[in-house]
């Protein structure tokens, strides 16, 4: 059976991408999100996958452990090379607590053993997808105070470093070998590129974007 998948391009909403190199078990995971309401698609490989999918799409990753011409960790792998955060689910015929273990360090996000209930992975890809909503949230916020923060000039940042560390206006005209005067008009001038809103509102922006 033949199933027509919306274009990935065409909504943001979130996409469960199904790598699987038996056509059945495909198969029955389209139709398990499908009739669920989840957005999906699959593929029977790994380098598959890597060539069509957006691996920088909103979703999750539901991925076969075992697969001829490569295991799910090697995908695993280049997926983290390549720069995704995609959230991985493995699924696994072979309870092997090692390989488990290190696919979970690999930073997989659930290792479910087959056979396996439906609803355990529909709890697993909503708790994926969740995650990956809350780090695009996080990284949409860090690139915005990011655009903030470099439309200041390098003495505005000399400033504003060295206020959010705690030092006072004098402290810093002394620091900077400027005036306290300057140090002001200065301080007046990033908390109004930072949209801060107070000090404290300054050093959670600072603090954010100083986060890996």
């Amino acid at each position: 059976m033949q199933h027509t998948q919306p274009k990935i391009e065409d909504a943001a909403e979130p996409i469960v991408y199904v790598v699987d190199d038996d056509e059945a078990m495909r198969e029955a995971l389209l139709d398990l999100f499908m009739v669920t309401n989840k957005r999906a698609t699959a593929f029977s490989n790994g380098p598959e996958f890597l060539e069509t999918a957006d691996i920088c799409a909103p979703g999750c990753l539901v991925l076969d452990f075992r697969m001829p011409g490569g295991t799910g960790l090697d995908l695993q792998e280049r997926l983290s090379k390549a720069g995704s955060r995609l959230p991985v689910i493995f699924l696994t015929g072979h309870a092997d607590i090692l390989t488990s273990v290190k696919a979970m360090k690999a930073g997989a996000m659930d290792f479910i053993i087959k056979p396996f209930a439906d609803q355990d992975l529909l709890d697993a890809v909503d708790r994926a997808i969740k995650l990956d909503s809350e780090r695009r949230k996080v990284d949409a916020e860090r690139n915005r105070i990011q655009a903030l923060v470099d439309t200041l000039t390098p003495r505005e940042l000399e400033v504003m470093f060295a206020v959010v560390s705690g030092l006072m206006n004098k402290q810093v005209a002394y620091q900077l070998g400027i005036s306290e005067m300057t140090v002001k008009l200065h301080r007046m001038s990033l908390m109004r590129k930072m949209q801060a809103r107070s000090l404290a509102d300054l050093v959670r922006k600072v603090e954010q974007v100083r986060r890996n």
